[in-house]
Protein backbone atom coordinates (compact mmCIF):
# COMPACT_ATOMS: atom_id res chain seq x y z
CA UNK A 1 0.00 0.00 0.00
CA UNK A 2 1.42 3.73 -0.67
CA UNK A 3 1.08 6.51 1.88
CA UNK A 4 -2.02 8.56 1.95
CA UNK A 5 -1.96 12.41 1.86
CA UNK A 6 -4.29 15.50 1.48
CA UNK A 7 -4.65 18.05 -1.05
CA UNK A 8 -4.96 21.32 1.53
CA UNK A 9 -7.05 22.66 -1.10
CA UNK A 10 -9.53 20.61 0.15
CA UNK A 11 -9.83 22.39 3.75
CA UNK A 12 -8.78 25.78 2.07
CA UNK A 13 -11.38 27.46 3.91
CA UNK A 14 -10.76 26.07 7.51
CA UNK A 15 -7.10 26.81 7.11
CA UNK A 16 -7.74 30.50 5.99
CA UNK A 17 -9.37 31.02 9.96
CA UNK A 18 -7.01 28.40 11.77
CA UNK A 19 -3.95 27.30 9.53
CA UNK A 20 -1.93 25.23 12.05
CA UNK A 21 -5.27 23.92 13.87
CA UNK A 22 -6.61 22.30 10.69
CA UNK A 23 -3.21 20.80 9.79
CA UNK A 24 -3.49 19.17 12.99
CA UNK A 25 -6.54 17.81 12.61
CA UNK A 26 -5.60 16.20 9.42
CA UNK A 27 -2.74 14.72 11.00
CA UNK A 28 -4.61 13.76 13.93
CA UNK A 29 -6.91 11.78 11.51
CA UNK A 30 -3.40 10.09 10.20
CA UNK A 31 -2.45 11.21 6.70
CA UNK A 32 1.09 10.85 6.25
CA UNK A 33 1.23 13.39 3.91
CA UNK A 34 -0.14 16.92 2.28
CA UNK A 35 0.18 18.20 -1.05
CA UNK A 36 0.79 22.06 -0.49
CA UNK A 37 0.18 25.11 -2.37
CA UNK A 38 1.90 28.79 -1.87
CA UNK A 39 0.83 30.55 1.36
CA UNK A 40 0.96 34.43 1.02
CA UNK A 41 1.16 34.80 4.46
CA UNK A 42 4.12 32.12 6.24
CA UNK A 43 7.50 31.53 4.44
CA UNK A 44 8.51 28.16 2.96
CA UNK A 45 10.27 27.75 5.97
CA UNK A 46 7.69 28.62 8.38
CA UNK A 47 5.75 25.99 6.73
CA UNK A 48 7.95 23.43 7.03
CA UNK A 49 8.22 24.08 10.43
CA UNK A 50 4.78 23.81 11.06
CA UNK A 51 4.49 20.61 9.56
CA UNK A 52 7.58 18.85 10.67
CA UNK A 53 6.35 19.50 13.83
CA UNK A 54 3.36 17.66 12.96
CA UNK A 55 4.52 15.19 11.96
CA UNK A 56 3.27 15.61 8.24
CA UNK A 57 5.33 14.81 4.72
CA UNK A 58 5.39 17.19 1.63
CA UNK A 59 4.12 15.01 -1.16
CA UNK A 60 3.97 17.37 -3.58
CA UNK A 61 3.35 20.89 -4.07
CA UNK A 62 0.59 22.58 -6.55
CA UNK A 63 0.09 25.62 -7.99
CA UNK A 64 -0.52 27.94 -11.20
CA UNK A 65 1.85 27.14 -14.75
CA UNK A 66 5.04 28.43 -13.90
CA UNK A 67 6.65 31.16 -15.77
CA UNK A 68 10.06 32.06 -16.28
CA UNK A 69 9.17 34.67 -13.24
CA UNK A 70 8.09 32.29 -11.01
CA UNK A 71 9.07 29.00 -12.09
CA UNK A 72 12.71 29.67 -9.72
CA UNK A 73 10.36 29.99 -6.57
CA UNK A 74 8.36 26.60 -7.41
CA UNK A 75 11.87 25.05 -7.23
CA UNK A 76 13.10 26.67 -4.28
CA UNK A 77 9.62 26.08 -2.73
CA UNK A 78 9.13 22.57 -3.35
CA UNK A 79 13.11 22.26 -2.20
CA UNK A 80 12.46 24.18 1.27
CA UNK A 81 9.26 21.40 1.54
CA UNK A 82 11.26 18.67 0.93
CA UNK A 83 9.56 17.28 -2.43
CA UNK A 84 10.70 16.51 -5.84
CA UNK A 85 7.46 16.87 -7.12
CA UNK A 86 5.84 20.45 -8.84
CA UNK A 87 2.54 20.11 -10.63
CA UNK A 88 0.27 21.97 -12.01
CA UNK A 89 -2.53 22.34 -15.10
CA UNK A 90 -3.80 24.77 -17.48
CA UNK A 91 -7.15 25.69 -18.41
CA UNK A 92 -10.02 24.40 -21.09
CA UNK A 93 -8.82 27.54 -23.35
CA UNK A 94 -5.38 26.41 -23.81
CA UNK A 95 -6.52 23.00 -25.71
CA UNK A 96 -9.21 24.88 -28.28
CA UNK A 97 -7.14 24.68 -31.05
CA UNK A 98 -4.51 22.89 -32.83
CA UNK A 99 -2.46 25.87 -32.84
CA UNK A 100 -3.24 26.41 -29.25
CA UNK A 101 -2.42 22.97 -28.35
CA UNK A 102 1.20 23.08 -29.76
CA UNK A 103 1.69 25.99 -27.20
CA UNK A 104 0.57 24.42 -24.31
CA UNK A 105 3.11 21.57 -24.96
CA UNK A 106 5.83 23.21 -25.63
CA UNK A 107 4.91 25.12 -22.40
CA UNK A 108 4.71 21.50 -20.60
CA UNK A 109 8.12 20.71 -22.49
CA UNK A 110 10.26 24.52 -20.96
CA UNK A 111 8.47 23.25 -17.49
CA UNK A 112 9.73 20.01 -17.62
CA UNK A 113 12.73 20.21 -18.96
CA UNK A 114 13.37 23.59 -16.51
CA UNK A 115 12.40 21.76 -13.35
CA UNK A 116 14.58 18.54 -14.55
CA UNK A 117 17.55 20.91 -14.59
CA UNK A 118 17.15 21.64 -10.72
CA UNK A 119 16.71 18.16 -9.44
CA UNK A 120 12.82 18.03 -9.70
CA UNK A 121 9.92 16.42 -11.74
CA UNK A 122 7.20 18.14 -13.38
CA UNK A 123 3.68 16.63 -13.23
CA UNK A 124 0.51 17.50 -15.27
CA UNK A 125 -3.12 17.51 -13.04
CA UNK A 126 -5.80 16.87 -14.99
CA UNK A 127 -9.28 18.34 -15.36
CA UNK A 128 -12.30 16.73 -17.34
CA UNK A 129 -11.36 19.08 -20.68
CA UNK A 130 -8.05 16.90 -20.96
CA UNK A 131 -9.90 13.59 -21.04
CA UNK A 132 -12.14 14.89 -24.22
CA UNK A 133 -11.37 13.17 -27.48
CA UNK A 134 -9.69 14.82 -30.51
CA UNK A 135 -9.82 12.75 -33.53
CA UNK A 136 -10.65 9.55 -31.52
CA UNK A 137 -7.64 9.91 -28.58
CA UNK A 138 -7.94 11.07 -25.21
CA UNK A 139 -6.05 14.71 -24.98
CA UNK A 140 -4.38 13.92 -21.55
CA UNK A 141 -2.76 11.20 -24.25
CA UNK A 142 -2.13 13.33 -26.39
CA UNK A 143 -0.22 15.75 -23.98
CA UNK A 144 1.70 12.69 -22.06
CA UNK A 145 3.01 11.86 -26.01
CA UNK A 146 4.29 14.93 -26.52
CA UNK A 147 6.07 15.81 -23.38
CA UNK A 148 7.45 12.35 -22.58
CA UNK A 149 9.72 13.59 -19.64
CA UNK A 150 6.60 14.85 -18.15
CA UNK A 151 4.82 12.58 -15.53
CA UNK A 152 0.78 12.40 -14.62
CA UNK A 153 -0.45 13.16 -11.67
CA UNK A 154 -4.03 11.52 -12.42
CA UNK A 155 -7.11 13.19 -11.02
CA UNK A 156 -9.39 9.93 -11.13
CA UNK A 157 -12.49 11.73 -10.77
CA UNK A 158 -12.03 14.13 -13.59
CA UNK A 159 -11.06 11.79 -15.56
CA UNK A 160 -14.21 10.12 -15.42
CA UNK A 161 -15.77 13.40 -17.28
CA UNK A 162 -18.71 12.89 -15.34
CA UNK A 163 -19.22 8.83 -16.46
CA UNK A 164 -17.81 9.04 -20.00
CA UNK A 165 -14.58 7.35 -19.55
CA UNK A 166 -13.52 4.27 -18.14
CA UNK A 167 -10.86 5.23 -15.83
CA UNK A 168 -9.37 1.74 -14.46
CA UNK A 169 -8.31 1.38 -18.63
CA UNK A 170 -7.24 4.72 -18.94
CA UNK A 171 -4.77 4.41 -15.97
CA UNK A 172 -3.93 0.76 -16.89
CA UNK A 173 -2.73 1.71 -20.12
CA UNK A 174 -0.62 4.85 -18.78
CA UNK A 175 0.17 3.23 -15.34
CA UNK A 176 3.98 3.55 -16.33
CA UNK A 177 3.49 7.49 -15.95
CA UNK A 178 1.59 8.15 -13.12
CA UNK A 179 3.63 8.19 -9.82
CA UNK A 180 0.54 10.18 -8.31
CA UNK A 181 -2.93 9.70 -8.30
CA UNK A 182 -5.79 12.09 -7.18
CA UNK A 183 -8.42 10.39 -5.36
CA UNK A 184 -11.92 11.97 -5.08
CA UNK A 185 -15.70 11.18 -5.07
CA UNK A 186 -19.41 12.34 -6.01
CA UNK A 187 -22.17 11.76 -8.21
CA UNK A 188 -20.71 12.20 -11.20
CA UNK A 189 -22.77 14.69 -12.05
CA UNK A 190 -21.40 18.37 -13.89
CA UNK A 191 -21.67 21.13 -11.11
CA UNK A 192 -22.67 18.92 -7.90
CA UNK A 193 -20.75 18.47 -5.34
CA UNK A 194 -18.51 16.09 -4.26
CA UNK A 195 -18.67 13.50 -1.54
CA UNK A 196 -16.32 11.37 0.99
CA UNK A 197 -14.25 8.74 -1.10
CA UNK A 198 -16.26 5.82 -0.99
CA UNK A 199 -19.53 7.51 -0.72
CA UNK A 200 -19.84 8.37 -4.40
CA UNK A 201 -20.03 6.77 -7.47
CA UNK A 202 -16.59 6.28 -8.39
CA UNK A 203 -15.43 2.44 -8.55
CA UNK A 204 -12.41 3.20 -6.55
CA UNK A 205 -10.88 -0.29 -5.76
CA UNK A 206 -10.96 -1.04 -9.81
CA UNK A 207 -9.09 2.81 -10.06
CA UNK A 208 -6.40 1.18 -7.55
CA UNK A 209 -5.91 -2.25 -9.18
CA UNK A 210 -5.48 -0.49 -12.46
CA UNK A 211 -2.11 1.36 -10.86
CA UNK A 212 1.25 0.29 -11.23
CA UNK A 213 2.15 -0.70 -7.63
CA UNK A 214 5.68 -0.08 -8.50
CA UNK A 215 5.26 3.66 -10.22
CA UNK A 216 2.36 4.96 -7.61
CA UNK A 217 4.57 6.68 -4.75
CA UNK A 218 1.50 8.44 -3.35
CA UNK A 219 -2.81 8.13 -3.42
CA UNK A 220 -4.03 11.93 -2.44
CA UNK A 221 -7.45 12.74 -1.24
CA UNK A 222 -8.85 15.73 -2.60
CA UNK A 223 -12.19 17.62 -2.57
CA UNK A 224 -12.64 20.25 -4.78
CA UNK A 225 -16.29 20.82 -2.51
CA UNK A 226 -18.48 19.01 -0.12
CA UNK A 227 -22.12 18.48 -0.01
CA UNK A 228 -21.66 17.56 3.52
CA UNK A 229 -19.15 18.91 6.49
CA UNK A 230 -15.42 18.87 4.97
CA UNK A 231 -13.38 17.84 7.68
CA UNK A 232 -16.14 15.47 8.41
CA UNK A 233 -15.69 14.50 4.89
CA UNK A 234 -11.78 14.16 4.69
CA UNK A 235 -11.78 11.24 8.05
CA UNK A 236 -14.42 9.65 6.17
CA UNK A 237 -12.09 9.54 3.25
CA UNK A 238 -9.40 8.10 4.93
CA UNK A 239 -11.45 5.56 7.22
CA UNK A 240 -12.60 4.02 3.59
CA UNK A 241 -9.22 4.23 1.83
CA UNK A 242 -7.03 2.54 4.96
CA UNK A 243 -9.91 0.18 5.58
CA UNK A 244 -10.07 -0.98 2.33
CA UNK A 245 -6.48 -1.40 2.31
CA UNK A 246 -6.27 0.85 -0.68
CA UNK A 247 -4.07 3.24 0.98
CA UNK A 248 -1.59 3.48 4.17
CA UNK A 249 -2.27 5.85 6.77
CA UNK A 250 -0.42 6.61 10.26
CA UNK A 251 -3.16 5.15 12.41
Amino acid sequence: MKPLALQVWSVREMMAEDYVGTLKQVADIGYVGVECMAVQDKSSEEVRKILDDLGLVVCSTHGGFPTADTINQRIDEAAAWGTDKIISGMGAKAFETPEARAEAFDKFAWATQTCADAGMRFGLHNHWWEFEEIDGKLLWEMILDAVPGMFGQLDTYWAANFGAVDVPAVLARNAARVPSIHIKDGPLVKGEPHMAVGAGKMDIPAVMAAADENVVEWVIVELDDCGTDMMTAVRESYAYLTGEGLAKGNK
